[in-house]
C-alpha cells in the first residue's frame, strides 16, 4: 500500500527561548488517506504541541515517495533521485525521478543518508539535487498495532516462570 504524504502549513504564536511570542508559520508532514483525515490529524498534533490558538493555512499533497528519518539529525532535506533504466525496445537510457525526504544535519550528511536509503536499490541512480526542506517535523501514521506487536514480542522474549505447588 502506498503512502500519501500531506504538507500542512500551520500559523500560530510560538514562545521563543527569550520568552517573546511571535506569530510563526511552520510546515508539518503527515500521511493520511484524504485531505479530511490530514486536517483532522494536524489538528490533533497541534493541540498536543501548543496551547495557543492556531490556524491551518494550507494542506497539499507532497510528492515524496519515501521518508527516511535518521537519529541525531534535526533538519529535513528533499532529495531528487533519478532512477536510470534502459528501454529494451529502443536501447535508450531513461530516467525517472523520485523524491525522498531525508533527515540530516547538513547537505553532505543528507547525501550520505540518501545513499544509505538507496543501498538496496537494484537499478542505477543519480542524485541530481538536495535542498533543505521547509518541513519542521514529520508525523507518520500508526494504527497502534505496531505498539501491540512490540508488547507481544517482549512477552515472547521474557522467560516465564511457572511455579508448581504440590498439595
Amino acid at each position: 500500500m502506498s503512502v500519501t504524504w500531506y504538507e500542512c502549513k500551520v500559523k500560530y504564536r510560538k514562545t521563543h527561548e527569550t520568552g517573546e511570542q511571535k506569530l510563526t508559520s511552520e510546515t508539518y508532514l503527515l500521511d493520511a488517506v484524504s485531505f479530511t483525515e490530514a486536517e483532522s490529524r494536524i489538528n490533533e498534533v497541534m493541540v498536543e504541541l501548543t496551547s495557543e490558538e492556531f490556524q491551518i493555512m494550507n494542506i497539499k499533497v507532497a510528492n515524496f515517495s519515501e521518508v527516511h528519518p535518521f537519529e541525531n539529525s534535526d533538519r529535513w532535506f528533499k532529495t531528487k533521485v533519478s532512477l536510470i533504466t534502459i528501454d529494451e525496445q529502443s536501447g535508450k537510457e531513461r530516467k525517472s525521478n523520485i523524491y525522498l525526504l531525508v533527515q540530516a544535519n547538513d547537505v553532505k550528511e543528507a547525501f550520505e543518508n540518501t545513499t544509505l536509503a538507496m543501498k538496496d536499490t537494484m537499478s542505477d541512480y543519480t542524485i541530481p539535487s538536495i535542498t533543505e526542506s521547509l518541513i519542521f517535523d514529520v508525523f507518520p501514521y500508526f494504527t497502534g498495532e505496531e505498539e501491540q506487536l512490540e508488547k507481544y514480542n517482549q512477552l515472547e522474549e521474557t522467560p516465564s516462570e511457572v511455579e508448581v505447588s504440590e498439595s
